[in-house]
């Protein structure tokens, strides 16, 4: 490869992606980028913030910033690709990974991932659209996938607050106790100024069709339409819960009559109690605001 053609690449990687089970993706990555000829920066640190403020360091203007890790990699991702202006590349090495399976990466090979990058790399970028949400200190964050606001945000706060047992069995756990505590909460929802408000079980405001390793919560969601697709779920018992839940994978949950799609530019969401997840990240107590950046994102895919 000539130095004409060569990039700068800064590549942050999480250790811990798929809870320790790639922890050599990183170092793969980066040996392959590099014996393509690219001026490779690797970028690994023990807890997410200082990952952040160093990959936010290494950063250039001629940069592209490649994450290798799951959905919380992509986050962090987006949010530094967005705010410095430069493309994004991923490698996708985690439990969730969907933002990569809506961009067609390959999943479960790194060297298929890099494969395609390097592909990508000697094109033009992609663009697509990045949410925006705003909380109520006026802090605004990029996230590309979904916005939780419901029962799976309060199954992750739950989640997060367990010390045992470890990995992801600590979700399965939070997920039993909030299904016995399951009740609809009081939600105030806007759309593009319309109102939405009611007793919902799930909210969530998604610029893509899925999350959580592939929950098309809605599947007809599009990176590059200038909207998002918020889906709302009017009250459930359990076990109707659990019989619309696997119907979730295959998108087909969206038959139900208890199942509300509408699609915006702008929306709020309010409920007492309720701190918002963004792509798996934690991102703030309700309420949220989200508009979109339409294209706001350069993605080598």
């Amino acid at each position: 490869m000539s130095p004409k053609t060569a990039r700068h690449l800064v590549v942050a990687i999480n250790p811990q992606a798929s809870f320790g089970k790639n922890e050599g993706a990183g170092q793969q990555v980066i040996d392959a980028l590099v014996a393509a000829g690219h001026d490779v920066v690797g970028v690994q640190e023990g807890n997410y913030a200082d990952l952040r403020a160093k990959t936010r360091a290494a950063l250039r203007k001629d940069s592209v910033i490649v994450v290798v890790g799951g959905d919380g990699m992509a986050h962090l991702g987006v949010e530094l690709a967005t705010q410095a202006d430069v493309p994004l590349g991923l490698i996708p090495a985690g439990t969730g990974n969907d933002l990569a399976r809506h961009l067609a990466i390959p999943l479960g090979s790194i060297p298929d991932a890099v494969e395609r990058f390097l592909s990508a790399l000697g094109q033009k970028p992609q663009r697509i659209d990045v949410g925006i949400s705003r909380g109520p200190d006026g802090t605004e964050t990029p996230y590309v996938c979904v916005l939780s606001a419901g029962f799976d945000a309060i199954v992750n706060e739950r989640a997060n607050a367990i010390k045992f047992p470890k990995g992801r069995h600590r979700y399965t756990v939070a997920l039993l106790i909030e299904l016995w505590k399951l009740k609809p909460l009081s939600y105030q929802v806007s759309i593009d100024g319309k109102d939405f408000s009611g007793e919902y079980l799930l909210v969530a405001v998604a610029n893509s069709q899925s999350f959580g390793g592939g929950m098309k919560v809605t599947p007809e969601a599009s990176l590059v339409d200038g909207l998002v697709d918020v889906l709302l779920l009017k009250p459930l018992g359990r076990l109707e819960f659990l019989r619309i839940y696997p119907r979730v994978f295959k998108g087909t949950h969206v038959t139900d009559p208890r199942v509300i799609i509408a699609r915006g530019a702008s929306v709020r969401v309010d409920a007492e109690g309720v701190i918002a997840y963004a792509d798996g990240e934690r991102m703030t107590p309700l309420p949220v605001e989200v508009r979109v950046a339409p294209l706001a994102l350069q993605v080598f895919a």
